[in-house]
């Protein structure tokens, strides 16, 4: 069952405008640490936070709640798996937020899909829950 969708577009060239006006304040207030290390790794690390916060806005949407009701940047955390299929990682009030939209006997799954088309990053996010006796 679909419990929530979201989805973001965000102009590159508008993180590259708050990296270089805010530089590692904007960062550190917005990525964590292994989101950090990704982006500063890519050629074009502005792109890369920019997918990464697409991300993390269409999590929010998803969640119904934008950053509001506790759920904040950081608690929404960008992984990839090593064949860098993407996944999430919700603590804090974003964790919180999805527990309270987990009907009973069901396990969330969050589906993660990022893509860019300079000057533009996209990402949709999609919550599932499945009952827990699927995976046993």
């Amino acid at each position: 069952m679909i419990l929530g969708t979201g989805i973001d577009l965000i102009d590159i060239r508008r993180i590259q405008d708050s990296l270089d006006r805010f530089g590692s304040r904007f960062v550190q207030r917005v990525f964590c640490p292994n989101e950090i290390a990704f982006c500063q790794a890519r050629p074009d690390p502005a792109a890369a936070f920019a997918r990464h916060y697409a991300v993390k806005e269409a999590a929010c949407k998803a969640l119904g709640t934008g950053m509001r009701q506790g759920v904040a940047w950081r608690g929404i955390e960008l992984f990839r798996e090593p064949r860098r299929k993407p996944y999430l990682r919700l603590k804090g009030g974003a964790l919180a937020r999805l527990e309270t939209l987990m009907p009973q006997g069901h396990d969330p799954v969050l589906h993660v899909s990022i893509s860019d088309e300079p000057p533009y990053a996209t990402a949709i996010v999609i919550i599932e829950c499945r009952p827990k006796d699927v995976f046993s």
